[in-house]
């Protein structure tokens, strides 16, 4: 089973900067990366993904500030937030899809990292 593991929240000023890490651990043949977030009373909204080939996709909300990037070696997608605002305010979520070394199929959710941006 593969699982997730998230870091890099914190709180931070509007226009400031933070990067978020998502490892998995287990032997990932191939795997899609995504970031997802919520806030209290909405639902999971989702943010980005990077593709096994390296393709990004971002939300309209993000595009130009976050930056999606993988390290296929460490198993380990990361997400570089800039120029922060307060309405990126959430619980950030790392999701990962895909077939294990093993041929096994997984979809994993990370635990959550709380991003808070103050004004």
């Amino acid at each position: 089973q593969v699982q997730l593991v998230e870091s890099g929240g914190g709180l931070v000023q509007a226009g400031g900067s933070l990067r978020l890490s998502c490892a998995a651990s287990g032997s990932i043949f191939r795997g899609i990366y995504m970031w997802y977030r919520q806030t209290p009373g909405k639902q999971r909204e989702w943010v980005s993904t990077i593709e096994a080939g390296g393709s990004t996709n971002y939300a309209d909300s993000v595009k130009g500030r976050f930056t999606i990037s993988r390290d296929n070696a460490k198993n380990t997608v990361y997400l570089q937030m800039s120029n922060l605002k307060p309405e990126d305010t959430a619980v950030y979520y790392c999701n990962v899809n895909g077939v294990t070394g093993g041929g096994r199929p997984f979809d994993s959710w990370g635990q959550g990292t709380q991003v808070t941006v103050s004004s």
